[in-house]
């Protein structure tokens, strides 16, 4: 068995892109404990701002961009399952 599948959204908050795009993910049908969400508030950090201003929301598993800006649910579901994720309904 693989260890967990790290999807890291890069968001800020009052950004209905990002609100949109952590709703999607969590109502994908996807996890079963092997997903672990990770949620980075760009506004933490200057260089994380400047550096995913203009592409928020930007997700990545396992370290790898998969979509920005607009969530792309068919290449995020896609990576989820080569990476090792299954489908059955994300954790909260």
């Amino acid at each position: 068995m693989t260890g967990p599948v790290t999807v890291t959204v890069y968001a800020r908050p009052g950004c209905h892109l990002c609100d949109e795009a952590l709703a999607e993910i969590r109502s994908s049908g996807l996890g079963d404990g092997s997903l672990h969400l990770e949620v980075v508030d760009i506004e933490s950090d200057e260089r994380l701002l400047a550096r995913f201003l203009e592409r928020i929301p930007v997700v990545e598993v396992n370290g790898e961009v998969v979509s920005e800006l607009v969530f792309d649910l068919d290449a995020f579901t896609g990576a989820v399952e080569m990476a090792g994720g299954t489908p059955t309904g994300y954790p909260d």
